[in-house]
C-alpha cells in the first residue's frame, strides 16, 4: 500500500518517485522563494540593497552634476556613507566616495556636516581605489 504524498508547496498529490517533494519546478522554485523571504537577509543582500539605495538617493539629489546638500537630508532617507564601491582622491587630498558613478565628499561647513555630490568623470580613473 502506497502512502499518498502531497507537493510541499501546492498540496497537489504527487506521482512518480517516492522521495519526490514537489509536483514541478515551478512549485520547487516558489517554495524556495517563499522560504528565503522568511529568513533574515543574507549579508550579500544587505550590502547590495544598501548600495542600490545609496545610488538611488545620490542620483535623485544630484541633478546638476555638482551639488552640496546637508548630510541629514540623505541620512534620514536611509543613506549609509559606509557603503560605497570605490573612492577617488583629488589633488588636494580630499577623498570622494563613489557608489558606481555617483560620488560624495563629506565636508563640515559652519559646524554642520554636508555632502558634496558629484558625478564620475573619466579623468578620475587614474587615481581610483577599489573597496575590494
Amino acid at each position: 500500500m502506497r502512502l499518498h504524498k502531497e507537493c510541499v508547496h501546492c498540496n497537489k498529490e504527487l506521482e512518480g518517485r517516492t522521495d519526490k517533494k514537489f509536483c514541478d519546478s515551478h512549485c520547487r522554485s516558489a517554495y524556495q522563494y517563499k522560504t528565503e523571504k522568511q529568513h533574515p537577509e543574507r549579508f550579500y543582500n544587505q550590502v547590495d540593497n544598501q548600495l542600490k539605495l545609496n545610488r538611488k538617493l545620490l542620483k535623485e539629489y544630484n541633478k546638476g552634476g555638482k551639488v552640496t546638500i546637508r548630510s541629514n537630508v540623505l541620512l534620514e532617507l536611509g543613506f549609509n556613507p559606509n557603503f560605497f564601491t570605490h573612492y577617488w582622491k583629488n589633488q588636494n587630498g580630499q577623498v570622494y566616495f563613489f557608489i558606481y558613478e555617483y560620488g560624495f565628499l563629506i565636508r563640515k561647513e559652519n559646524g554642520k556636516e554636508k555632502y558634496v555630490l558629484i558625478l564620475w568623470q573619466d579623468y578620475m580613473a587614474k587615481n581610483t581605489k577599489s573597496t575590494n
